[in-house]
């Protein structure tokens, strides 16, 4: 068993001992859960991919359990270990390396827990299609250091009726993500920490400027949480962000480096929302966007629809569409508004996703 997932080719990986099947956590039961002699974590899914959804749910399922686990201690963990007959959780590792320290291990399994440090692996059958959004899904949770691991395991039939399983990894990687956030000009980007000049001889302002924040920052999220509930998307490998306390969301596009994405905006000031490809300046994903205005831009566009345009950024053209609805504040208002964004995303979602995707392939071939 510690053999084979070390497979995926991470050394700090190395040696995994199977702790136990069907470990319960608030986001379900993990199939299988294995630690390190060192302490670290690993989680193990394993699924037959039957179809897209199939794909997208169980990425789903395991990043769920990633962020449990990271709100587990030891202690939880061990507790639920023993609840599957694993009594010590240390003296169970230490069965298949007699040499491991204690003190160590349970040092590195403490921190591992905290920060979310562990290996994903999704273990299942024809994981070889649509790798590159298995990826994207991934990089809309950057809140842990998880390492991640697709391993397709084909099982064969032997002429005397035994069977032998072939494990084969497909892709793995060490997941760093780093949030960027293209903003219409005149939105700035609060980062909703506390001010470091705050003059502390007037604790009732401070207090003010911290209550003013918070009520914003929950402001912001309840509209996007509102406006993913209505959204909803033809193309199910599309990766759904987090609702947050900025004045935007991105959802990735296929394109290498996590390099193009939607930008969808609101601005209260002026009573605008909308939707636009951005891009990272210097990147294959400019060059996507420069590439489609001018091999496609009419057929997008008509196929876009609704009021899109081609706006500017950095000086290369890119696809948008905006509208003023008035009071975002006011809830008929602030509907009416997701409502439209709601639909205008699904739209911009099923017109570029295959058009950038497209479009990335023949650049990456020239």
């Amino acid at each position: 068993m510690a053999g084979f997932y070390a497979a995926v080719d991470n050394p700090a990986f190395e040696g995994a001992v199977s702790i136990c099947r069907e470990l319960s956590t608030p986001a379900g039961r993990i199939d299988n859960l294995l630690l390190t002699p060192a302490g670290l974590p690993v989680v193990v899914e394993c699924k037959l991919w039957r179809n897209p959804q199939a794909r997208r749910e169980v990425v789903g399922q395991v990043l769920e359990y990633a962020r449990e686990l990271s709100r587990f201690t030891s202690a939880d963990l061990q507790r639920e270990a023993s609840k599957r007959g694993v009594t010590s959780l240390f003296e169970h590792v230490r069965q298949h390396h007699p040499d491991i320290d204690e003190v160590s291990f349970h040092d590195t399994l403490t921190r591992s827990l905290a920060r979310g440090r562990f290996l994903l692996l999704i273990v299942g059958d024809g994981i070889t299609a649509n790798v590159e959004a298995i990826f994207e899904q991934l990089s809309t949770n950057g809140s842990l250091h998880f390492s991640f691991g697709l391993v397709e395991l084909p099982i064969f039939t032997l002429p005397d009726g035994a069977r032998l399983a072939v494990p084969r990894v497909v892709a793995r990687t060490g997941v760093e993500v780093r949030k960027v956030v293209d903003l219409p000009n005149g939105m700035t980007l609060e980062d909703g920490t506390d001010d470091e000049d705050d003059d502390l001889d007037d604790q009732g302002v401070i207090n003010a400027r911290r209550a003013s924040r918070a009520a914003g920052q929950e402001e912001r999220t309840r509209f996007w949480t509102e406006f993913l509930e209505k959204l909803t998307l033809d193309d199910p490998e599309q990766p759904r962000p987090k609702a947050g306390s900025r004045g935007s969301l991105t959802f990735t596009l296929p394109v290498p480096g996590y390099n193009s994405w939607l930008t969808v905006w609101r601005s209260p000031s002026s009573g605008e929302v909308g939707v636009f490809l951005s891009f990272r300046s210097g990147s294959i994903g400019q060059r996507v966007a420069q590439s489609l205005v001018d091999s496609s831009g009419d057929r997008i566009l008509a196929e876009l629809g609704g009021t899109a345009s081609i706006g500017d950024k950095d000086g290369t053209p890119v696809f948008r569409d905006r509208r003023i609805f008035g009071d975002l504040f006011n809830p008929e208002v602030g509907s009416a508004a997701r409502a439209w964004l709601a639909e205008r995303v699904n739209r911009f979602v099923n017109v570029l996703r295959p058009a950038v995707r497209s479009a990335a392939a023949d650049l990456e071939e020239e």
